[in-house]
């Protein structure tokens, strides 16, 4: 029998044999460390635990095109190291990439690889790549993670340049905040290296390979939170110095200087913003190394994170101001109007005199003349005002009874006197799809509308603002579209947030509409913007016909991660009652 686990969140770290500076495609492979180009399973130094060594065990002979459980297709193979190989495959289930380790059931390691793997899918933190599945099926063993195509290893990023001070304060906040929440669940990296630091497209620094990576090659550690602190210390060295804080090169980045120890940030490069050089300096306080002369060594994620957050906030760069043209005076402002103007080529230096206006009219004859016309204007005025008053005082009496008041009712509210819509039975749902200039999870958007509150649409983590993290790629917010299959009487909505907080409205598209993606193709308001609850629930004062409906997202509630996230556990649309 195949045993599974299917819960969700991190793994891989392994990432072929590219050279560092490889695109960002090849980025997102498993995360196999490089090393100058090359795997590095060979002398480079554990600094981050002790490795045992494999017994012998061929990696399992398979080829592009194998299919996995009926469901994964493997396409290519990423690297093959100490007897297990990785791959980039395609779940032809759910229609995406995913990323899988491959080692045989009788590997030494296999064991380990998926205890390590079931144990990190149960944390369910998004700051880790997610774990899919992890299997024992015909004599393999096998794990199946994200796979992101938008993410750029950390490797490829320092392979361009040290970053910028805001950048490695993003680095070290989000990637010791994660380490903290995986260590207070009992859970270590001991393999955090640039290759398993992954930033996608929203500015976000994602983990890959937690407790996996170590268990694939077999790594141990007495002291797993001051290996992975001091792995977190070497990752924001090399991120402000371009320089890799041991001897060793390592990861595309030469190493320091054979003999002197480790020095201070600012003395390998100028420039180094102080507090992270002096916080990376006390992460790396290990082996003899001096931290800080004020402060005391950080030995966990914890400590450091704290270490973080105390630190004073280092803003983004303010963007670069173009200076505008220069100004350029006109004949008037330099005292040239009304001069003559001499031609270039012209024989003899003719020049051409400016017409002089004429004189005006200062005479009797003409004072009389002004007045007169100012009179007439004055009359025409009134005129026309009045009659434009007589005719609004007409259309007025026309629309009105003999009791002065309107009897049209306004578009969308009831007749006077007619009795309230009382909502019916939810109507049925065609299909639900996930709105946005950049969809966020599309995959997950029928578990809006699929009758189980267990199950939600959620969002990615969005750090530093509420409203998407500020990114341009989510200006219009996030939400679900529902696609009731025709056009029906809506007499109501009843939607169950996944968390209360969230900024929504909800919107609907004209009868007529034969399809609705962009927020213009939802012309009617249904519900305004507001700060939804747990729960957002709404009576419409006359049925609404239309077919598509969206239930728009523009600001996100904070969570308990410093970040900010929401989504939607299930939407009902109410039809009127028989």
């Amino acid at each position: 029998m195949a045993e599974r686990s299917t819960a969700a969140v991190d793994v891989a770290d392994n990432g072929g044999n590219e050279p560092p500076a490889a695109d960002a495609a090849k980025a997102t492979a498993d995360g196999v460390d490089t090393q100058n180009g090359r795997a590095a399973d060979g002398p480079m130094p554990e600094k981050d635990g002790e490795r045992r060594k494999a017994a012998p065990a061929a990696a399992p002979e398979l080829h592009s095109g194998h299919k996995l459980a009926r469901r994964y297709r493997l396409e290519e193979c990423v690297t093959r190291l100490d007897g297990f190989s990785s791959w980039r495959a395609m779940d032809e289930k759910l229609r995406r990439a995913v990323g899988v380790h491959l080692l045989p059931a009788d590997h030494p390691r296999a064991r380990a690889v998926l205890a390590a793997a079931r144990s990190s899918a149960l944390l369910g933190d998004p700051r880790f790549v997610h774990v899919l599945d992890a299997v024992e099926e015909n004599d393999l063993v096998y794990v199946v993670h994200e796979w992101l195509p938008d993410a750029t290893e950390l490797t490829a990023i320092l392979a361009a340049g040290p970053l910028e001070p805001h950048e490695a304060y993003q680095l070290v906040t989000q990637v010791s905040q994660a380490m903290a929440a995986a260590h207070r669940e009992g859970l270590a990296h001991l393999r955090l290296t640039p290759s398993a630091i992954l930033r996608t497209s929203t500015g976000q620094y994602r983990i890959r390979g937690l407790a996996v990576n170590a268990a694939l090659r077999g790594i141990t550690s007495d002291t797993p939170q001051r290996a992975d602190t001091e792995a977190i210390g070497a990752l924001l060295y090399a991120a402000l110095t371009q320089r890799w804080p041991y001897e060793e090169d390592a990861y595309g980045l030469t190493g320091l200087p054979k003999g002197v120890g480790l020095i201070a940030p600012d003395q390998v490069r100028a420039g180094v913003h102080r507090g992270l050089g002096e916080l990376a300096m006390r992460a790396l306080a290990n082996d003899g190394a001096t931290a800080s002369r004020q402060e005391p060594p950080c030995t966990t994620p914890e400590e450091l994170a704290k270490a973080v957050a105390a630190m004073p906030r280092i803003r983004p760069p303010e963007p670069a101001f173009t200076a505008p043209p220069e100004y350029q005076h006109t004949t008037y402002q330099q005292g040239s109007y009304g001069r003559p103007q001499s031609h270039p080529g012209a024989p003899g230096g003719h020049t051409m005199a400016v017409p002089v206006p004429p004189p005006p009219l200062q005479s009797r004859t003409g004072r009389v003349l002004k007045w007169g016309v100012a009179a007439l204007l004055i009359a025409a005025l009134g005129l026309g005002s009045w009659q434009l008053a007589d005719t609004l005082l007409e259309r007025v009496k026309g629309d009105t009874g003999s009791n002065g008041s309107n009897q049209q009712p306004k578009a969308g509210e009831a007749p006077k006197g007619a009795k309230p819509t009382t909502p019916g039975k939810p109507l049925h749902i065609g299909n639900a799809t996930a709105f946005g200039k950049e969809p966020i999870k599309p995959e997950d958007a029928d578990k809006a509308v699929d009758g189980n509150p267990d199950t939600a649409w959620v969002t990615k983590v969005f750090y530093g603002y509420a409203n998407f993290g500020n990114l341009d790629s989510y200006d219009d917010g996030s939400g679900i579209i529902v696609d009731l299959g025709s056009v029906q009487d809506v007499a109501g909505l009843d939607v169950d947030m996944y968390a209360a907080g969230q900024k929504v409205e909800v919107r609907a598209a004209s009868p007529e509409a034969s399809s609705a993606r962009s927020l213009s193709d939802f012309s009617h308001e249904v519900v305004k913007l507001t700060t939804a609850g747990k729960n957002l629930k709404t009576t419409l004062e006359t049925p609404l016909k239309t077919r598509y409906l969206v239930i728009h997202i523009t600001a996100l509630p904070s969570d308990s991660g410093g970040g900010y996230r929401g989504g939607i556990n299930e939407i009902k649309v109410l039809g009127t009652a028989e």
